[in-house]
């Protein structure tokens, strides 16, 4: 679409052109050599840095955001495809851009980043470059299970790599976060040191070891169904993770139309999702929760599509990547699963309802009022999960770490639209059938599970 992706964008086609494309044949292996292309040594990580978190923030809050909230009803498609994805009519074809994006735009990107950072001994950008690497395998992974990384990002020399096992490459996610994490706390950070251009954290290094923790947490929380081990290991990690909203990790979009959020580009274009009317809105509404006039608009008294709140359908609006009321969610459920108790997993579960209404600018009368009404765990450890999943998904809104939340959980308990399931997965891109096909497996929106998903 038009304007979707902002000009830091146009610097990311331009790597990625010098270095090939990461997983299959596209454009970007079929062209002549650009001789007047830069050297990729002669890049400087700084530029790198701003243009890895800006496609991030632009494929998480496009493609992968859209496609999950209408697979989890939080938002509701009325009319042409949008209308189809909500009736779960996807085809492989359909996830040729969300694929496209996370490999070319992102990985590619920032594997260029980790690699002229330690080439060049800049430790911080290399300790933050592999966080962010971390993050978006994590969410390929999440989306799609078994992917190609270790084969992968060889341009020419491979354009047929093989796929990597989706537990196995948890692992490798694991490690990328602990050399990570070394990185940033070594006392030489380097000849060049993050700044300003790092708009999640303007190169707050104790920030990006907090959210490389988090990650870990989630690696963790994922693997916990039955498991006390995890569980226990999920709270190690949120221990050395956020400690309040100020901790947040999030990309903040700009103030013109080149350089803004996706809903709010794709809402001026499009308009074919409704917010206002969708299963979780309809309910917020009728709950009446604070959430539900953030979330949404039912006056329609904004240009942001069809119902769609300002505090994510503005202009300037943020991609949130992991925030803080989500580790407090995971941590009740973490109590709870590793034997803990439920009074204590309930302290837990009242501050991430909290942490969550506070980061939405609700007041503390509201936030008093819905804690009274629904801050009360059951006494069942089933019972207290299904409950604390049920309200992170409302924190998660139009994060797609809400399906995976859906998905480990079942709660909240969704009907399918059509057929008798709601899907579980997406669809291996059709670009990977056409160019790849003896390493990519045949996929439906309902198999093979992510391995976490039992």
């Amino acid at each position: 679409m038009k304007n979707f992706k902002n000009n830091i964008i146009i610097y990311a086609v331009l790597i990625s052109t010098v270095l090939g494309a990461s997983c299959k044949k596209t454009f970007f292996s079929d062209v002549n050599v650009n001789t007047n292309a830069p050297d990729p040594s002669s890049i400087v990580p700084s530029v790198m840095l701003s243009t890895v978190e800006g496609t991030l923030g632009y494929s998480q809050g496009g493609d992968f955001s859209r496609f999950t909230s209408l697979i989890t009803q939080q938002t509701e498609g009325i009319s042409r495809q949008a209308q189809g994805y909500y009736q779960y009519t996807f085809t492989s074809v359909d996830f040729d851009g969300a694929w496209g994006n996370l490999y070319t735009s992102v990985l590619e990107n920032n594997k260029t980043l980790v690699q002229i950072s330690d080439s060049k001994g800049d430790n911080a950008y290399s300790g933050i470059g592999r966080v962010l690497l971390a993050y978006s395998l994590q969410m390929g992974v999440d989306m799609w299970g078994s992917l190609p990384y270790s084969d992968a990002f060889k341009g020419a020399d491979n354009l047929q790599p093989k796929y990597d096992n989706d537990k196995a490459l948890y692992d490798t996610i694991t490690n990328l976060l602990n050399t990570g994490i070394a990185q940033l706390s070594n006392t030489n950070k380097g000849p060049d040191v993050p700044g300003g251009e790092d708009v999640i954290y303007s190169g707050n290094l104790a920030k990006w070891i907090k959210f490389a923790h988090a990650i870990k947490a989630r690696l963790f929380i994922h693997q916990s169904k039955g498991n006390a081990a995890m569980a226990t290991s999920a709270l190690a990690e949120i221990a050395q993770s956020f400690t309040s909203n100020a901790d947040n990790a999030v990309y903040h979009f700009g103030s013109t139309e080149t350089s803004a959020n996706p809903w709010y580009q794709f809402n001026q274009q499009r308009a074919d999702i409704s917010f206002d009317a969708s299963p979780l809105g309809t309910k917020l509404q009728a709950a009446n929760d604070p959430r539900a006039e953030i979330f949404t608009d039912p006056g329609f008294n904004d240009v942001n599509g069809v119902g769609m709140g300002d505090y994510y359908g503005d202009i300037s609006s943020p991609v949130e990547l992991i925030t803080y009321d989500e580790l407090l969610f995971m941590k009740a459920e973490a109590t709870v699963s590793s034997g803990g108790s439920i009074a204590a997993a309930q302290g837990f579960y009242r501050s991430a309802i909290t942490a969550n209404m506070e980061k939405l600018g609700i007041s503390a009368g509201d936030i008093t009022a819905y804690l009274a009404a629904h801050g009360t765990l059951p006494g069942t450890a089933a019972g207290a999960v299904s409950q604390i999943s049920s309200e992170e998904y409302i924190a998660l809104y139009l994060n797609p770490e809400a399906f995976t939340l859906w998905r480990r959980t079942g709660s909240p308990a969704l009907t399918p639209i059509t057929g008798a399931n709601v899907p579980r997965r997406f669809l291996y891109p059709q670009t990977e059938y056409s160019y790849n096909k003896t390493n990519v497996a045949t996929s439906t929106l309902f198999s093979p599970k992510v391995f976490w998903d039992n």
